[in-house]
C-alpha cells in the first residue's frame, strides 16, 4: 500500500542496459514531494539510462523503481505514465506534423482536480503555445517546440516531471525561458528530476544533485554548493 509520505519517486540498486550491455550499477536514487534534482555526468557516465529505465524504456537487470511507494519496476512506459512520471525526452520528439494542439490532445489525461493541466490551463501557462495552437510542430522554433514538449507532458497530469537535456542546442535567452518555467513549475509544488549541464541554473533551480560516474551514483549533495566545488566539478564533469 502507498505511505502518505513516500517519496514520489524512488530507485533502489537499479542495474540496467540494452541488450547484453549494463550500463547502471546498483543505483540508489529518491525524489521527494516538491523536490528538483538535478542529475548530473559527463556524457556516457548513464544519465539518459537512468531515465529511460525509470520510464520503462531500457531492459531492466535488477533492483526496483517505485512511485509513490508502488512498485513500477516492471510496468509499461505507457503504465508509468499514468502513474504520474511525465517525461520531456532529449531532442523533443514532438508530433511534427501535428499541430501545438493535437500534441497537447495526443498526450491528455483526464482529472478533475482544480489543478489539473487542461489546454486552457496549459495555454495560461505559455502564452506563446497558445498563439501558435495552430501551428505544426515542425513550424516552431526550437525554444516553442522544448515548450510543447513540456506542456505535452504536464497534459499526463504528472507528479514527477523528468526533463532529459533541457535546454540542450537552444539560444541563450531561449535556455533562460525555460529555466523561469522550470521555476514557475517549482513553484507550483511539482517535483522535477532534470538533467542539463548548465551548472549555474542547476543550482539556482535543483535542490540536490545526484552525480553519476560509469553507471554508479560518485557523489550527491546540495546543488547550491557544487558550483562551488572545483575539485568536484574537475573530478566529475571536466569543468
Amino acid at each position: 500500500m502507498t505511505s502518505p509520505s513516500a517519496p514520489i519517486l524512488t530507485c533502489e540498486a537499479v542495474a540496467a542496459g540494452y541488450g547484453s550491455a549494463q550500463v547502471l550499477f546498483g543505483i540508489d536514487l529518491k525524489v521527494e514531494p516538491g523536490e528538483v534534482v538535478a542529475l548530473m555526468g559527463r556524457n556516457g557516465m548513464g544519465k539518459t539510462t537512468l531515465v529511460k529505465t525509470i520510464v520503462g524504456l531500457t531492459s531492466r537487470i535488477g533492483g526496483r523503481i517505485l512511485v509513490d511507494g508502488t512498485d513500477v519496476t516492471r510496468w509499461s512506459s505507457h503504465r508509468v505514465a499514468r502513474a504520474g512520471i511525465g517525461l520531456v525526452p532529449e531532442g523533443r520528439q514532438i508530433f511534427s506534423r501535428l499541430t501545438v494542439e493535437e500534441n497537447l490532445v495526443a498526450t491528455a489525461r483526464f482529472a478533475t482536480s482544480a489543478n489539473a493541466w487542461t489546454i486552457d490551463a496549459v495555454h495560461a501557462f505559455f502564452p506563446r503555445l497558445a498563439e501558435r495552437r495552430r501551428n505544426f510542430g515542425n513550424q516552431l522554433s526550437g525554444g516553442e517546440q522544448q515548450m510543447l514538449a513540456i506542456a505535452r507532458a504536464l497534459m499526463t497530469q504528472p507528479r514527477l516531471l523528468i526533463l532529459d537535456e533541457a535546454t540542450e542546442g537552444l539560444a541563450p535567452l531561449v535556455r533562460q525561458e525555460i529555466w523561469r518555467t522550470l521555476e514557475r513549475l517549482k513553484a507550483r509544488g511539482l517535483s522535477v528530476l532534470v538533467v542539463d549541464r548548465d551548472l549555474k541554473a542547476l543550482a539556482r533551480l535543483a535542490d540536490r544533485y545526484v552525480m553519476l560516474e560509469k553507471g554508479q551514483i560518485a557523489r550527491t549533495g546540495l546543488a547550491r554548493e557544487l558550483v562551488e566545488d572545483r575539485a568536484a566539478l574537475e573530478r566529475y564533469l571536466h569543468v
